[in-house]
């Protein structure tokens, strides 16, 4: 069984990847995912942590126009590539990947997985961000709907799909109203029995 889990940023996804794999045994995949894929690409960690699940509107059109040329390969597409080859090699044994357009990569290569989103309202999420830390000096409010906005360009333009159309997963949670623990204790539910 592979389990990939989609999210908005700040809906905990981590936290639920972290104690599933704990709970079934198994490796989930996250930073460690960038690390693989500095290995297969070539890029950098941060250039893959920069450009690996995130692209704004200006990129992603750039990176069409530039696609365009028959000879351009933008790192955006090489990075995609590369993990896309990750992914693949991942889910040849039980795990957990979260994003990297894990559930279509896999749906397309006919690999079968068990495909969760995450979403939580902006307060939650908000609170979340502000324990990670992540956003510097920028606003909160602000820096939770630019990750969002980014995500979902990327996942827009590398799948065909929005981010978050539950036709895509095989189950949705909303980690605010459910939490964490709830959310993992359902997961565990659902998906143990498909283990044994």
């Amino acid at each position: 069984m592979v389990i990939t889990i989609s999210r908005e940023y700040g809906a905990g996804g981590r936290s639920v990847a972290a104690a599933l794999a704990q709970r079934f045994g198994i490796e989930y995949y996250d930073i460690d995912f960038v690390r693989l894929t500095a290995k297969v690409s070539g890029y950098s960690e941060e250039d893959i942590r920069r450009e690996g699940e995130d692209m704004s509107n200006r990129a992603r059109w750039i990176n069409q126009f530039l696609d365009n040329m028959s000879s351009y390969t933008s790192s955006y597409d090489a990075i995609y590539q590369a993990q896309r080859e990750v992914v693949v090699s991942l889910a040849k044994k039980p795990c957990i990947i979260i994003g990297r357009c894990s559930n279509i990569i896999l749906a397309a290569e006919k690999i079968p997985s068990f495909d969760v989103f995450l979403y939580a309202d902006k307060a939650h999420r908000m609170k979340r961000a502000a324990e990670l830390g992540e956003n510097g000096e920028t606003d909160l409010g602000k820096y939770v709907e630019r990750r969002d906005h980014l995500r979902k360009t990327y996942y827009k333009t590398y799948t065909k799909h929005d981010l978050g159309d539950y036709k895509d997963y095989n189950i949705c949670l909303d980690t605010g109203t459910i939490g964490i623990e709830r959310s993992v204790d359902i997961l565990e539910q659902i998906i143990r029995p498909m283990f044994t």
